[in-house]
């Protein structure tokens, strides 16, 4: 497919190096092309024309924030009828991108900072069926993982796995700072550190288990791994995070009223 990416900053850049490594044409654009002029290593053009771009394209994704979503429609709409648009503009609903941009095939996503190694998780929504649908879903497929869920949860998809990385980022830095705390050389605290999150969660994928079960598999009788657990329950760190998302995604909801 010959793939526009309207806004190459951090995803619309991630986006737009995972579509041309999937063997598709993409053509990417940012005001400073100089700062994603890195995405030429990996086959996509990069300019600064919004019009010229969507003219070329058969698929327009547009990753610009959600305040410049109307603003940018307004100069490229006229050219994305009976195209396919997918935008990843946060709190931007189907209804008013279908109205800013007149009859093109719309599609809302949120994907999140893995894209970069293919292994992000997108939830999209839309009313396209069909061969539509098929198309959205090889797309997304470059990405990581993707499912369709109703527009009404995509506020919390946000929260949940939009935001996630930096939820967890933030938990594999103590764990790595726990390391240090311990004695351990500071690269051995970081890859352990990575890989027994990577490993936890290949091995729920792949077993479909409960995280309550791994954690029982774990846990011994006067063991060393209850008195851990015994202090992340006093430090409330479930709570925490649940209190996260649940802010994240009224942020989201707020924001989306306001756009």
């Amino acid at each position: 497919m010959k793939v526009a990416v309207i806004g190459a900053g951090t995803i619309g850049s991630a986006v737009a190096k995972a579509l041309s490594e999937a063997g598709h044409e993409v053509v990417a654009t940012r005001r400073k092309v100089e700062k994603a002029k890195w995405l030429e290593e990996y086959g996509v053009e990069v300019t600064d024309d919004n019009i010229r771009a969507s003219e070329w394209a058969e698929v327009v994704f547009l990753a610009v924030k959600p305040n410049k979503v109307s603003q940018v429609l307004g100069e490229i709409g006229r050219n994305l009828k009976g195209k396919l648009l997918v935008s990843l503009a946060a709190g931007i609903g189907l209804d008013h991108l279908k109205r800013l941009a007149p009859g093109s095939r719309v599609v809302r996503a949120m994907p999140n900072i893995a894209v970069l190694v293919k292994e992000s998780f997108t939830a999209y929504s839309t009313d396209l069926n069909g061969k539509d649908v098929e198309l959205v879903e090889t797309l997304f497929s470059s990405f990581g993982k993707c499912i369709h869920v109703e527009e009404e949860h995509m506020d919390a998809i946000t929260g949940l796995s939009g935001s996630g990385p930096a939820y967890v980022a933030v938990f594999l830095e103590a764990m790595i700072y726990g390391g240090l705390r311990v004695g351990l050389p500071r690269e051995v605290a970081r890859i352990a550190s990575l890989q027994t999150l990577l490993g936890t969660a290949k091995l729920l994928m792949e077993t479909d288990k409960h995280p309550a079960e791994v954690r029982e598999w774990v846990i011994t009788p006067g063991g060393t791994t209850i008195d851990g657990i015994f202090e992340l329950e006093e430090g409330r760190v479930r709570t925490a995070v649940m209190k996260a998302i649940d802010a994240a995604t009224k942020k989201s909801r707020i924001l989306s009223k306001r756009l």
